[in-house]
């Protein structure tokens, strides 16, 4: 029986991380600074940009955009200049695309 709480407890505690974006008008509204590289060579994220959110699972670059704040898990601006972001990405055309390519940047969206 304690076997059986602990694991429940373990899973109840894991978290998955969802990609619900809201995108902000003004940077100091924003988690993050966000910049769209032209070439998928330059960036840290490649994102896929999803129709609805359930489909944007984990922390793999499945994006969904959301119309409201309170529904996103992260808010973004996207800035003008590659210097002024925190996260540089690159939008891909296929889902199998999307993912981490500099992993040390994960932790910006967890």
């Amino acid at each position: 029986m304690k076997n059986l709480l602990l694991i429940l407890s373990f899973i109840g505690s894991s978290q998955v991380v969802a990609q619900k974006i809201f995108s902000v008008q003004y940077q100091n509204q924003a988690d993050l600074k966000v910049f769209v590289v032209d070439y998928s060579n330059q960036a840290d994220l490649h994102v896929y940009r999803v129709d609805y959110s359930n489909q944007a699972q984990d922390n793999k670059g499945l994006w969904f955009f959301s119309d409201y704040s309170n529904q996103a898990d992260a808010k973004v601006f996207f800035v003008d200049y590659v210097n002024q972001a925190d996260l540089k990405i690159f939008f891909v055309d296929y889902q199998n695309q999307a993912g981490w390519v500099n992993k040390t940047k994960i932790y910006m969206l967890e």
